[in-house]
C-alpha cells in the first residue's frame, strides 16, 4: 500500500540535500510513520522536496544497502521491521516527572536529600545562548567563526582517516596520548614558550578546567590554601573550593598579583601571567622573579595558567614562569581553546614526572583520555603549519580591533580605563560611582550591547567589585566596535558623546 505521507524539509545550505532527506525518512521509519505502507515513490517524493528523482535514488539505495528499506519489486521500499523493531521501548509511566518517589518526596526533594555536595549555586561567568543575534556582542571567549581555518581542518581530519594512520586512534589507547600530538607540543607550542619538556612530563587534558580540576582533586586535602588573583578566574576558584581548598584572594597592582608575606600561608598560588584574567595585566619580569624566590622561600607550588600567551599587540610574549624555573615549583598549563577552538577541548599540562603520572591515573578513572583522533587531528595542523599561521592571521585581525577598541574606549569612557595592556582579547573597565556593573549591562542588552558584568571576577564582596566590566573584541565585527563604543557610553549619566571617526588602522 503506497503512503499518504508528506514530507517538508526546509533544506539548509550547510548540509547536502541527501543528508537532510535521509536524516528526516528515518525519524518518520523510527515514529511508525509507514508502518506497513510503502515510501512515497522516488519520483513522488522528488515532486514534493523540488528535488532531482536521482537525489532521492540514491538516498532510497543507500538505505537499502544499510539494511533500513527493503525494495518490494513493483510495489516500491518498505521500512525493514529488524531495523526498527528494538530501537524504542515504550514505558508503562506516562508521567514520569510528576510522580513522587517511594518515600513520598517529590523528586527534588529525594535528589537533595541525596546531593553530597551540590555546586549549582556556585558564581559563574554566563552568556546568552543566542548572543549571535545581538548587533554588538562585546563578549569574551567568544571565537570570531569567519577566522578559523575550516578547509586546513577538513585536510587534516581527512589526513587522520588514511588507512594507515586511523589504526594509530581507532584502538583504546588505555591512558595514553597521542604520541604525534605530544611531539608537536614538545616541538612546536612549549618552545615558544621557552619550555622543554619530556613525554613523561606532559599530560594532554580536555582544557585548562579539566587541567584544574585534575589537580585540585590531586592536591587539596585538609587544611589546603590557594592564593588567587583578586579579582581573579571564577573557575579556579569554584573548582578548588569545591575540593576543599581554603581560598586566599592576593590583590593585583600593574605588575600582576602582589608578592607580600601573606603568601607564607599558602600551599599552592595560581596565577595568569601572560594576560591576566580579568584586567589583562602582563606580569612584569621583575615580578615573574619575584614570585618564583617567593616560591623556594616559603615552599609553594606555583600554578601558570598561561593564558591567552600568543594575543600580544604591542610587545612579544614574555617568557613563561615554567621556563625560568629551576626547582620544579611550576605547574604548567596550556589551552588550544582560546588560539585554536574553544569546542575543540583540548589542552595540557606540563609538570614534573610524578605528579603528571598522578595525573595520568586519575584522568583514566574519569575518561581514560581525550579523544584520539581530535588528538591526531590537531597533530597535523600543527605540523602542517596551519597552526603558526591561523596564529599569524588572528594576530593581524586582534591587533586591529583591539587599536581600534583602544581609541574608542579612549574617546568614548575615558573615565573608565583602568590598567594599560600589551594584548588580550578583552578591556577591563571600570564604571563611575554610582553605577552598579550588574544594572549597566542589563541596560546595554536591552541596547543590542553584550558587556559582562565583572562582579563574578570577585571573591570579596563589596561596592568597588559592582563597578567593573570585561568588553570582548574577538567576537564582534571591527566595523561595529566604535558604534558599540557609542552607545555604551550614551548609557552613562549626563555624558555628551562627541563626534568621532576611528582613525585608518596602520598595520
Amino acid at each position: 500500500m503506497k503512503s499518504d505521507f508528506l514530507m517538508h524539509i526546509q533544506f539548509s545550505p550547510e548540509r547536502s540535500l541527501q543528508e537532510q532527506i535521509r536524516e528526516h525518512l528515518l525519524a518518520a521509519m523510527r515514529n511508525g510513520v509507514f508502518a506497513d505502507n510503502a515510501l512515497p515513490s522516488c519520483r513522488k517524493l522528488a515532486s514534493q522536496l523540488r528535488v532531482s528523482r536521482n537525489t532521492v535514488v540514491l538516498v532510497y539505495d543507500r538505505l537499502v544497502d544499510e539494511g533500513y528499506l527493503v525494495s518490494h519489486q513493483r510495489s516500491g521500499y518498505y521500512p525493514c521491521p529488524e531495523a526498527f523493531s528494538a530501537q524504542a521501548l515504550k514505558s508503562p509511566i506516562k508521567d514520569n516527572h510528576s510522580r513522587h518517589t517511594v518515600s513520598g518526596a517529590k523528586p527534588s526533594q529525594f535528589w537533595f536529600n541525596r546531593i553530597k555536595q551540590d555546586v549549582s549555586s556556585q558564581r559563574n561567568i554566563a552568556k546568552p545562548s543566542n548572543w549571535k543575534d545581538y548587533p554588538y556582542p562585546f563578549l569574551f571567549g567568544q571565537p570570531d567563526h569567519s577566522l578559523f581555518p575550516l578547509n586546513h581542518w577538513r585536510e587534516c581530519c581527512r589526513l587522520s582517516q588514511r588507512t594507515g594512520v586511523v589504526k594509530d586512534w581507532v584502538s583504546d589507547s588505555i591512558d595514553c596520548d597521542d604520541p604525534a600530538l605530544i611531539k608537536q607540543l614538545q616541538s612546536n607550542v612549549l618552545p615558544k614558550r621557552g619550555i622543554q619538556a619530556k613525554q613523561e612530563q606532559i599530560l594532554v587534558t580536555i582544557g585548562t578546567q579539566n587541567s584544574l580540576y585534575l589537580l585540585a582533586q590531586l592536591l587539596v586535602g585538609d587544611n589546603t590554601t590557594l592564593a588567587i588573583e583578586e579579582p581573579g578566574y571564577p573557575d579556579v576558584r569554584n573548582i578548588f573550593s569545591t575540593s576543599g581548598a581554603n581560598i586566599l584572594p592576593i590583590n593585583l597592582d600593574e605588575q600582576g598579583i602582589e608578592v607580600s608575606p601573606a603568601l607564607k600561608q599558602c600551599d599552592y598560588v595560581y596565577v595568569t601571567p601572560s594576560h591576566q584574567v580579568p584586567s589583562n595585566v602582563t606580569m612584569s619580569m621583575q615580578r615573574r622573579q619575584e614570585l618564583l624566590d617567593a616560591a623556594e622561600a616559603y615552599d609553594f607550588v606555583i600554578i601558570e595558567d598561561d593564558y591567552e600567551s600568543e594575543i600580544n599587540v604591542l610587545s612579544h610574549a614574555s617568557p613563561s614562569l615554567k621556563s625560568l624555573d629551576k626547582h620544579g615549583r611550576v605547574i604548567y598549563i596550556g589551552s588550544m581553546s582560546k588560539s585554536l577552538s574553544p569546542g575543540l577541548r583540548l589542552g595540557y599540562m606540563v609538570a614534573d614526572t610524578p605528579l603528571i603520572q598522578s595525573a595520568r591515573a586519575l584522568r583514566r578513572l574519569m575518561y581514560r583520555h581525550p579523544p584520539a583522533n581530535n588528538q591526531r587531528t590537531c597533530a597535523l595542523f600543527i605540523s602542517l603549519g596551519h597552526y603558526d599561521a591561523y596564529l599569524r592571521k588572528l594576530h593581524i585581525c586582534y591587533q586591529e580591533r583591539w587599536s581600534v577598541m583602544r581609541q574608542a574606549i579612549e574617546h568614548y569612557l575615558p573615565q573608565c580605563v583602568t590598567t594599560e595592556t600589551v594584548g588580550g582579547s578583552a578591556f577591563w573597565l571600570k564604571l563611575p560611582d554610582p553605577i552598579d556593573c550588574e544594572q549597566f549591562a542589563q541596560q546595554a542588552k536591552n541596547i543590542g550591547v553584550l558587556v559582562e558584568p565583572g562582579t563574578v571576577h570577585f571573591s570579596r564582596f563589596n561596592l568597588d567589585s559592582r563597578r567593573y566590566i570585561r568588553l570582548g573584541y574577538s567576537a564582534i565585527d571591527t566595523d561595529k566596535i566604535e558604534a558599540g563604543i557609542k552607545k555604551l557610553a550614551e548609557l552613562l549619566p549626563e555624558n555628551q558623546v562627541p563626534e568621532y571617526q576611528v582613525p585608518e588602522y596602520q598595520g
